[in-house]
C-alpha cells in the first residue's frame, strides 16, 4: 500500500506519517526494487492505533513505551487520566482567576497586573499550574540543536585550519587541497541549513502538528 492511499484511508496526512516514522512509531518495510515505502495492514492498524492515542494527548514517548511493551495499555491510560485531572483542575483554578477578574469589570488601564501575579504565584504554590510563558522546554530544544551544530562546525573548522598550518604535503595537489576545504564549507552549511530546519520544527510544535489530522 502507498502514502497516499493509507493517507486516505486512515486520515492522517503524509507529512505526520512520516514525522511518526522519523520517531520510531512506524516502520514499513520498503520495496527492494525501487526503495519504496509498502505500508502494510498492520502498519495501518498501527497508525489507527497512534492516532487515537494522540487525540488523546497521550505523549509520543509513552506512545513508543506501550509499543515496546515497557508500558501496559492500561497503565498508559491510568497515566494519561491522572494528567487530564492536574490539567482540569488547574484550568478551573485559570477559570475562577478569570471570572473572579471579569466580574470587576476593570478597564485595561486600570488593571493591576502584579497583585494577580501574585495570586497566581501563591496558587501555584498549593499546586496549580499555570501557562509556562518561558517556553522552557522550547528553549532547551533549541539550545541542545545550537551546541550540537557548534561543536561540529568547530571540530570541521579544526579540521581545516589544522591541514592549513600544517602546509601542503609532498606531492598533494592543490586540486585536493581545494577539494578537502570545499567538503569542510559544504559540511558546515549543510549543518546550518539542518540547524535551521530544526528551530523551525521546534517553534512549529512537532508534537502539536503531528496531531493534526
Amino acid at each position: 500500500m502507498k502514502i497516499n492511499q493509507v493517507e486516505e484511508l486512515v486520515g492522517i496526512t503524509k507529512k505526520n506519517i512520516r514525522f511518526y516514522e522519523d520517531q520510531g512509531l512506524l516502520n514499513p518495510s520498503r520495496n527492494p526494487e525501487n526503495g519504496y515505502r509498502e505500508y502494510s495492514l498492520e502498519d495501518v492498524n498501527e497508525l489507527y492505533k497512534i492516532k487515537f492515542l494522540r487525540k488523546l494527548a497521550i505523549p509520543l514517548e509513552d506512545i513508543k513505551q506501550v509499543q515496546r511493551k515497557e508500558l501496559s495499555l492500561n497503565q498508559c491510560f491510568e497515566k494519561q487520566s491522572d494528567n487530564l485531572k492536574k490539567e482540569i483542575h488547574s484550568l478551573e483554578a485559570a477559570y475562577e482567576l478569570c471570572d473572579s477578574i471579569k466580574e470587576k469589570n476593570l478597564e485595561y488601564s486600570d488593571f493591576k497586573a502584579e497583585e494577580y501575579l501574585e495570586e497566581i504565584r501563591n496558587l501555584e504554590k498549593g499546586g496549580k499550574t499555570f501557562m509556562d510563558v518561558s517556553n522552557t522546554d522550547v528553549k532547551k530544544k533549541k539550545n541542545g540543536a545550537l551546541i550540537a551544530a557548534i561543536v561540529f562546525s568547530l571540530l570541521i573548522i579544526s579540521y581545516v585550519v589544522l591541514i592549513g598550518i600544517a602546509g601542503i604535503p609532498d606531492g598533494m595537489p592543490i586540486s585536493m587541497m581545494i577539494l578537502l576545504g570545499s567538503i569542510g564549507a559544504i559540511v558546515i552549511i549543510g549543518c546550518i541549513i539542518a540547524l535551521i530546519q530544526r528551530f523551525k520544527e521546534i517553534e512549529g510544535g512537532e508534537e502539536d502538528e503531528a496531531s493534526k489530522y
